[in-house]
């Protein structure tokens, strides 16, 4: 799939010396009977969790990324001898590290351009020819942050409910996703930028040809992420890189169908713009820049950019040309993520000008279809803002993939608002007014609840709360071995163009309903096929 480059053949075997040696050495405290597993670059131990799920953690996947090696696609890992003991987390890539007193805080991980590692959780008895469906996580963090390692996305408890789990690193920021016009000359397919997308392609082969080993069926795998996770997860789907190293999608809150995706130019210019603040004369010395100095950048943002190559061409196009993945997907949002500034606005006079300077003469036309003049504005203005952004994004890639294919789409919208602990506080958000802000679905749908309570307890879960998470991960791990979601107790309609329905999860109902003001999503989709 990916080719040495003459630069980077150079530089692997010094990128490579460094390869856990101490791993080699270290002796697993809780061996998994039947271990070591062989992979393709040689064998590999775990540990048995108390649960009873076998754990693998930090298995690489891909050469260390550095020196020559920074900004290259990802590489082949060199082979070992001996057992190599995959009993701790690895490091996550580079990025700037969460406050403790914000929403997400999982503890501090140690950072390293040396990240491009995965951890696999498995069922007690998975073994070799077991044939369980796999489930691949991919983290979101808007490209920027982001870690196999948070407790939020372990696969403990779903590998307990019967699937392989694996969670997927990727480099981010500058590391992950910068694009210069002397990588692009370097380059043989004569672009650079979305290395993370090519280490998320990369990961998955390894996935193809490994997990097998470790219980897994490799024909029977699903793609599960939020956020940027779930943008990368549209990206896959439109990428030659990844086609046929998957065969489900479950993408939550993020598409970049007809969204959440740049230019290439806008994105090389980033590049250009970083060796200007970091004052580098070249590639080179770019090269030989501490990666943490290009977390100190200020303004410079980078992305998935359509380069020609990992993106041939935007994503409608390439539903448009057939040039897609067709399996079958769940996608959704939730009730009170907001991506655009019409969420604060003020009053309806306010809305109707922002409104104005984003949609032109369809402002008064999409907005037709709200209250503007109801008594809990904020709630009416929230759901402007959310659905011609986040929930418009989703439903446009519902649209690509029902128009364009024959496999099944499956939508939803979370509504829970979780049950604060009294007095906790938040430096990002208020727990009186957040509601079911972005991301507030993924420990129901991963099982992973506990973990928001790890250093301090910030939730009170009720009764209900885990009524819904059993609901909410039970269909994920349905959709996972089946590709349908529907299960005891859900009744959940295929998606589709003139009958827009979608299930809405939350404590007192798991119930269909008509997609929400999806006649104001027409319009914001229209203008966006049209540009």
């Amino acid at each position: 799939m990916f080719r040495l480059s003459k630069i980077a053949a150079t530089a692997l075997a010094a990128a490579t010396m460094a390869l856990a040696t101490g791993a080699l050495a270290q002796i697993v405290k809780t061996p998994i009977p039947g271990d070591p597993v062989e992979t393709g670059s040689g064998q590999v131990a775990g540990k048995m969790l108390d649960s009873g799920v076998k754990a693998y953690f930090g298995v690489p996947f891909a050469a260390p990324p550095l020196r020559e090696l920074r900004w290259q696609p990802p590489q082949p890992h060199p082979e070992w001898e001996g057992v190599y003991n995959a009993d701790r987390f690895a490091p996550e890539c580079m990025q700037t590290l969460r406050n403790s007193d914000i929403n997400h805080y999982f503890g501090e991980e140690s950072l390293s351009e040396d990240c491009l590692y995965l951890n696999i959780w498995a069922p007690q008895d998975a073994e070799a020819g077991a044939d369980l469906p796999v489930v691949v996580w991919i983290y979101g963090g808007g490209f920027n942050v982001g870690s196999t390692n948070m407790a939020n996305y372990s696969g403990e408890q779903l590998a307990q409910r019967g699937v392989v789990y694996v969670a997927l690193s990727y480099r981010l920021g500058a590391m992950g996703f910068m694009a210069h016009p002397e990588l692009a000359a370097e380059s043989e397919t004569g672009t650079s930028g979305n290395y993370g997308l090519m280490d998320q392609a990369f990961g998955l082969q390894w996935i193809q040809d490994n997990i097998e080993a470790f219980g897994g069926d490799a024909g029977n795998v699903t793609l599960v992420g939020q956020s940027a996770g779930s943008m990368s997860l549209s990206a896959l789907q439109v990428s030659p890189l990844a086609d046929g190293l998957f065969h489900k999608i479950f993408g939550m809150s993020g598409s970049v169908v007809n969204s959440f995706s740049s230019p290439y130019e806008r994105v090389e210019a980033a590049g250009l713009q970083a060796q200007e603040q970091l004052g580098a004369a070249d590639i080179s010395a770019m090269r030989a820049v501490s990666a943490d100095k290009f977390l100190d950048l200020e303004g410079v943002r980078f992305g998935i950019a359509i380069d020609g190559h990992v993106l041939p061409e935007p994503a409608w196009t390439a539903f448009e040309n057939g040039s897609f993945a067709d399996v079958p997907m769940v996608i959704g949002y939730t009730k009170d993520e907001t991506f655009n500034g019409l969420a604060g606005a003020q009053n309806a006079d306010e809305l109707r000008t922002r409104a104005q300077d984003m949609f032109g003469d369809d402002a008064e036309e999409i907005l037709a279809f709200y209250d503007l003049e109801a008594e809990d504005f904020r709630r009416t203005a929230v759901d402007i803002s959310r659905d011609t952004s986040m929930a418009s994004a989703v439903r446009d890639w519902a649209i690509a993939q029902t128009t364009h294919g024959d496999s099944p789409v499956y939508a939803y919208i979370f509504s829970r608002t979780q049950p604060y602990t009294e007095g906790v506080t938040f430096a990002d958000h208020n727990p009186a007014t957040v509601g079911a802000y972005h991301t507030v679905e993924v420990p129901y749908f991963l099982d992973t609840l506990d973990s928001l309570n790890m250093f301090r307890e910030t939730r009170t879960w009720t009764d209900a709360d885990l009524e819904l998470r059993d609901r909410s991960a039970g269909a994920l791990v349905a959709f996972a071995q089946t590709g349908d979601p529907n299960m005891d107790g859900l009744d959940w309609p295929v998606y589709e163009l003139g009958d827009e329905r979608l299930v809405e999860f939350d404590i007192d109902t798991v119930d269909t309903i008509e997609w929400p003001n999806h006649g104001a999503m027409q319009i914001v989709h229209g203008q966006r096929i049209s540009q």
